[in-house]
């Protein structure tokens, strides 16, 4: 039997919600943002302003197999040029509205739903839809559905990514049915907007250690901490915050 504890997953981070994830040997990527900086309104007296560009672009990501998109509305999660990179993708998996709107290959999971894909090498890997919620309680009508993922093979650790989740109790659910989870891709930098009296969007620092201890995670990857000016706290806050819990040592910071 094989050892998972010492396997780990290449997880590499290109700014804002974006990575790839090698699991099982398929490379998955999540909630694609490559534009350079700009203005994205949204409506009435709201703009979402992106700051940074990714630190790489489509054309040097290599072959992607899938896209974990944890939600389509908003362009800090999916923005133009991450919108024209699905169509080259054989498989994104999102919320089931999102897959309505996108078309194409996207396939919409619920929470709790698992779609299974074939590995290279033989076997399979189990995307499962995990409930997140994108503020706080009856924020539906307004931010939109929004789904995370976790990754779970016979030989290999179990990974998580969060999506933009804001509740702690939803995490406590996760982890009950897939912890301790070895890998945590969290969507944290404390995003703030004019809605919901600037109630928190997604985990804040101290909320993403919390969630890694709930999910007993080996290892946190910190994403959608950078790059957007509506994220009210960065990197620096996310070391901190572990530091105080006694849990730096689990940070893979880019």
């Amino acid at each position: 039997m094989t050892d998972t504890s010492t396997t780990t997953v290449p997880v590499r981070v290109f700014g804002g919600p974006t990575t790839l994830i090698e699991y099982g040997g398929l490379r998955f990527l999540t909630d694609p943002t490559f534009d350079a900086p700009g203005d994205y309104p949204l409506g009435p007296g709201m703009v979402l302003t992106k700051t940074a560009p990714a630190t790489a672009g489509p054309a040097d990501l290599g072959p992607v197999d899938g896209v974990l998109l944890s939600h389509d509305q908003h362009p800090d999660n999916l923005d133009h040029a991450g919108r024209a990179l699905l169509a080259d993708v054989a498989l994104t998996v999102t919320t089931p509205s999102g897959a309505g709107r996108l078309g194409g290959t996207a396939r919409g999971l619920a929470a709790w739903e698992s779609v299974e894909l074939d590995r290279p090498g033989g076997g399979t890997v189990t995307v499962t839809g995990v409930p997140a919620r994108h503020g706080p309680e009856g924020c539906e009508p307004l931010t939109g559905e929004v789904v995370g993922f976790v990754l779970t093979a016979a030989d290999l650790p179990t990974v998580y990514v969060s999506g933009d989740n804001a509740s702690l109790d939803l995490v406590r659910q996760i982890a009950e049915r897939f912890g301790p989870v070895d890998t945590a891709v969290l969507f944290a930098g404390a995003v703030r907007t004019p809605m919901f009296d600037g109630a928190l969007l997604t985990l804040d620092s101290a909320q993403a250690a919390e969630a890694a201890r709930i999910l007993g995670a080996r290892r946190v990857v910190p994403v959608h901490v950078d790059s957007w000016a509506h994220f009210t706290e960065g990197r620096d806050d996310v070391v901190d915050a572990f530091t105080r819990a006694g849990l730096a040592d689990r940070l893979q910071l880019g």
